[in-house]
């Protein structure tokens, strides 16, 4: 079973950068991708958003088409971290960011219902 915990959300400003980290452990990730997924205030944990994932080996990207551009994502294997850089944040980015973990391959990396482990999420707000 993976853990993951996120962290480094906060209140920003439209316009500024904001990296999250989701810190990950548990069995061998080199099977897993690990992906970002976005919760909207009012919405229902099966209605979350594909934010972006990273395969833990290679490293290959994937990201949603809307995202692309202004959010990278990335891991450290030494510290068995992944990370979300947010750029250019807009009010409508404010949600609660979860990372979770999946063995799915293809497509699948961008449907909630594929992931088998969560984080508790952390809150990232943007101010107008």
């Amino acid at each position: 079973q993976v853990q993951l915990a996120e962290s480094g959300g906060g209140l920003v400003q439209a316009g500024n950068s904001l990296t999250i980290s989701c810190a990950v452990s548990g069995r061998t990730l080199s099977a897993y991708a690990i992906g970002w997924f976005r919760q909207f205030p009012g919405q229902d944990r099966y209605d979350r958003e594909f934010v972006s994932a990273i395969d833990w080996n290679p490293g290959t990207t994937y990201y949603a088409d809307s995202l692309k551009g202004r959010f990278t994502i990335s891991r450290d294997k030494s510290k068995t971290t992944v990370y979300l850089q947010m750029n250019d944040l807009k009010p409508e980015d404010t949600a609660v960011y979860f990372c979770g973990s999946t063995a799915a391959l293809g497509d699948k990396r961008s449907q909630y219902m594929d992931y088998n482990a969560w984080g508790q999420g952390t809150q990232v707000t943007v101010s107008s």
